[in-house]
Parts: structure tokens; C-alpha cells; sequence
């Protein structure tokens, strides 16, 4: 299966080989379509995406041509043309994005049963899928400035919510230690009393 990486640089694998995506143009369609990945994404948007209002003439021509040579390299299925416009469809999972934000959503709802280390392990594992800061090589893109805002606030969200579970783990670490270390010698004690 073909995965999708955003977190980072982009990068499209297929069995843990990258696959060669072609020029920069012809990859910010494919970030453009991955931003919008279920969507209809007009031709007019492309075009607006790619040039702005330094659009050439044939520009529509050449959005047709990144879609075709993007096809090739995707296989069929994964990359649909209606009417005018155009759709990237993904599975569940077949992003790191959507992998990261399953490993959140996972590590939250074992720190609510009160799983905290499991929760923390969770966490990090999401964390680690980041291999840079998100669309690397899209930072100073138009086109990508929101996205890439709002994958950057999701990051730190996961990062202070690592932080406030590898607290609460070492808390309760810690009272169990101080509870290990007070109560235990007077065990004996309260044990004698009560007889």
C-alpha cells in the first residue's frame, strides 16, 4: 500500500520505498490534493495554488499533465478526475497524519481509563512519527501556511499533553515510593494495634 508522509518533508512510500514524485510544481499539487484528500479540488484552485495570478496560459494543460504523470506514479484509483476537478482518495491510515492523530486520540483515552504509562507510550510513539517539522519542503508556500499551522499546534498539543502524563506517571511514582518508604516500617505497628 502506498503511504502518504507529511510530517516532514514529503515523501510517498510504497513497501518502504520512496517513490519518485517529480518536480516541485508537480509535488505541491500533490501536497494541494493531500491537504484536501477526499475532496473534489477544482482545476481553478490548482492553478491558483501553483501560480497564484502569475498563471500561464496553459496552465490548466499543465495541472493535466502533473494529474497524469502523478497517476503513473500512484497507480490507478488513488487519484480520480471528475469533471473538472480532481480527487486524492485515502484510506484510513495510509497517511502518517492520520496515524499520528489515531496514536493521540489512543493515548487520551487511556489516560481517562487511567492507563498513564500506557497513555505516555502512546504518545511518544505519535511523536515519533514527526520526522521534521510538517511540509518541510513546502514552509513558505501560501498554499500550505494553514495546514502547516495547524499540524505544527497539533504537535505541540501532543508534546504538552507527553509532558503532563510523564508528570503524572513520575507523581504517582513518587507516592509510592514515599508511601513504600513511610508507611511500610509502621506497617508492623498498626498491625500489633489492631490486634
Amino acid at each position: 500500500m502506498i503511504e502518504f508522509h507529511v510530517l516532514g518533508p514529503l515523501e510517498v512510500v510504497e513497501q518502504d520505498r520512496p517513490l519518485a514524485l517529480g518536480s516541485p510544481q508537480q509535488r505541491a499539487l500533490l501536497v494541494v490534493l493531500l491537504v484536501h484528500r477526499g475532496e473534489l479540488v477544482s482545476s481553478d484552485r490548482l492553478i491558483d495554488a501553483l501560480w497564484g495570478e502569475r498563471a500561464p496560459p496553459s496552465a490548466a494543460k499543465i495541472v493535466q499533465g502533473y494529474v497524469s504523470n502523478l497517476r503513473k506514479v500512484l497507480g490507478e484509483g488513488l487519484l480520480v478526475t471528475r469533471g473538472r476537478a480532481y480527487l486524492l482518495q485515502t484510506e484510513p491510515g495510509q497517511t502518517d497524519l492520520d496515524r499520528f492523530q489515531s496514536l493521540v486520540a489512543e493515548g487520551r483515552r487511556e489516560l481517562q481509563e487511567g492507563e498513564a504509562e500506557s497513555a505516555a507510550g502512546r504518545l511518544r510513539e505519535a511523536l515519533g512519527l514527526w520526522r521534521d517539522p510538517a511540509l518541510a519542503d513546502f514552509a513558505y508556500e501560501s498554499f500550505a501556511q494553514s495546514e502547516i499551522a495547524g499540524l505544527d499546534e497539533a504537535r505541540l498539543a501532543a508534546v504538552e499533553e507527553r509532558i503532563a502524563h510523564l508528570l503524572l506517571l513520575l507523581s504517582w511514582r513518587a507516592a509510592a515510593a514515599v508511601r513504600e518508604r513511610v508507611c511500610a516500617p509502621a506497617a508492623p505497628a498498626r498491625e500489633r494495634g489492631r490486634r
